[in-house]
C-alpha cells in the first residue's frame, strides 16, 4: 500500500481499471465471443413450446392449423446447395429464381408456438422405424423436403429407385430408419384409356379396388402419411363392382357427373378402410395430409396461368368457401370416419391439415423456374420450391406424430 500511495494519480487509475478489466475477463462467460446466427435467432425467435410444464399443456390443446405466417429471421434450415437430393424441377434457385424473401416466413398458430422441426430429435424419435408417404407428386415433394432436413444430421443411403423415379426408398443406417414414397395417382385402381394406340387423358377408376402399387409395401410401415387430389381434375369414369356409376368432367347423357369431390371422397374412403382392415399391417399412426392448393392466376395451367408473387397472403385474403376448402373438408370427414373404426382396433388417424396455411402461400411455387424443357412456357403452380413453404409441413408432421404416439 505504501508503493501504491507513492504512485501518481494517473497511474493509480490505470492500474485499478486494469484490475477491474482482468476480473471481468475471468468471470464473464466468453465476453468477446461473437453472437452466432443461431444464437441470434434463439434470442429473437418465438419461444420454444417444447419445454416442460404449462407450455406442453398449451400446445396439446392448441389448434396448430389456425394461424398466420410471421417473419422469421432464420429462414430455411437448408439450401439448394447443402441438399443434394432436391429434384431439379423443385430446385427453383437453380433455374433462375432470384428472390429469397419467400423463405423468411414461419407458421405461427394463433394460440401457441409451433416448435421448429429438429432433424436430430426427429431421427431419434423414429429410430428403428419405417415411414412411408403414399400419394402423388406432391406427396413426393413433401418427402423430398423431409429428406433434405434429415440429411443435415445423417447422409442417407439411396436404397431403391424404380425406372420412373416414382418409388423411392432411403435408409439412414445410423438410426436404422427407412423413408419411402409409394407413388399412386388415385389411391384406388385407375387406368388410362388408349384410343387408336394413343393415350387419351381419360381414366377409368375402380373405387372398390385399391392400387396395389402402394398396398404391397404397406405392412412394413410404422407411420403412414397419405394424400392425393390433383390427378382427379380430369375426365374420369367411376366404377364399382357392378359397372360405371358416374363420372368427373364428362359429357355423357347417361352418366351422372358427380364432380371431383365425390370421386376424391370415395377414393379416400376405400384407402382408409383398407388400412383399417389390413390384418398384417403394423402402422401405429396414419396421417392424412389435406389438399395442397394450386395458385394459378390469370389463367389455368394450360392457358397462361402464372404464380409470380413473392410474399404470403394474410388470413383475411383467402377464401374458406373455395373448392380447395371443400376438398379439405371432405377429407377431414373421412378421417373422422376412419378414426371411429380405428378406435375399435387400436389404429390411429389424424390430419396434417395444411390447406389453410398453404392457401396463404402463392409465393412458394416453382412457377416458371422449374426447368421442364418438354413443357416450356408452362408454369408449375402446384408443387413447391425446395427449400420453401412446404418445409413447414414437417413442423406439423413431427408435432402431430408426437401427439399421437405419446
Amino acid at each position: 500500500m505504501m508503493i501504491l500511495g507513492k504512485l501518481p494519480p494517473f497511474f493509480l487509475s490505470c492500474l485499478l481499471l486494469t484490475i477491474i478489466f482482468i476480473v471481468f475477463i475471468l468471470c464473464s462467460p466468453n465476453p468477446f465471443n461473437p453472437i452466432s446466427k443461431s444464437d441470434l435467432h434463439q434470442t429473437l425467435a418465438l419461444p420454444n413450446s417444447t419445454s416442460h410444464g404449462d407450455d406442453d399443456d398449451e400446445i396439446l390443446k392448441c389448434d396448430l392449423f389456425k394461424g398466420e405466417w410471421v417473419p422469421d429471421l432464420q429462414g430455411s434450415l437448408y439450401t439448394n446447395w447443402s441438399c443434394s437430393t432436391i429434384p431439379t424441377s423443385k430446385n427453383c434457385f437453380h433455374h433462375g429464381r432470384k428472390d429469397t424473401e419467400f423463405l423468411k416466413w414461419r407458421w405461427k398458430p394463433h394460440q401457441c408456438q409451433l416448435p421448429r422441426f429438429d432433424p436430430k430429435t426427429f431421427l431419434e424419435f423414429v429410430q428403428g422405424k419405417k415411414l412411408g408417404f403414399i400419394g402423388d407428386s406432391v406427396a413426393r415433394n413433401h418427402m423430398d423436403s423431409l429428406l433434405c432436413l434429415l440429411s443435415m444430421i445423417e447422409t442417407p443411403v439411396d436404397h431403391y429407385k424404380d425406372s420412373e423415379d416414382r418409388q423411392r426408398v432411403w435408409y439412414f443406417p445410423g438410426h436404422d430408419f427407412t423413408l419411402m414414397i409409394l407413388w399412386t395417382k388415385f389411391l384406388v385402381d385407375g387406368e388410362e384409356r388408349v384410343i387408336n394406340g394413343s393415350s387419351s387423358g381419360i381414366f377409368d377408376l375402380h373405387l372398390h379396388k385399391i392400387d396395389k402399387k402402394w398396398t404391397t409395401d404397406l405392412p412394413v410401415l410404422d407411420y403412414i402419411i397419405i394424400s392425393d387430389a390433383h390427378w382427379f381434375f380430369r375426365t374420369i369414369y367411376l366404377h364399382n363392382d357392378t359397372g360405371v356409376v358416374g363420372c368427373v368432367y364428362c359429357d355423357h347423357p347417361n352418366v351422372t357427373n358427380f364432380g371431383v369431390g365425390f370421386a376424391l371422397r370415395m377414393a379416400f374412403r376405400s384407402a382408409l378402410n383398407h388400412i383399417n382392415r389390413c390384418r398384417e399391417c403394423k402402422a401405429r399412426v396414419t396421417l392424412v395430409r389435406t389438399f395442397s392448393p394450386a395458385h394459378f392466376e390469370n389463367g389455368a395451367w394450360d392457358t397462361g396461368g402464372r404464380c409470380n408473387r413473392t410474399s404470403p397472403l394474410s388470413e383475411r385474403e383467402i377464401k374458406l368457401t373455395s373448392n380447395e376448402w371443400e376438398l379439405r373438408s371432405l377429407q377431414m370427414e373421412e378421417i373422422e370416419k376412419a378414426n371411429i373404426e380405428g378406435n375399435k382396433k387400436g389404429t390411429k388417424f389424424a390430419a396434417l391439415d395444411v390447406t389453410r396455411a398453404m392457401l396463404m402461400r402463392p409465393d412458394g411455387h416453382p412457377g416458371e423456374f422449374w426447368g421442364n424443357k418438354w413443357m416450356d412456357g408452362y408454369n408449375d403452380c402446384v408443387h413447391w420450391c425446395l427449400p420453401g413453404p412446404i418445409d413447414a409441413w414437417n413442423d406439423f408432421l413431427f408435432e402431430v406424430l408426437r401427439r399421437k404416439v405419446t
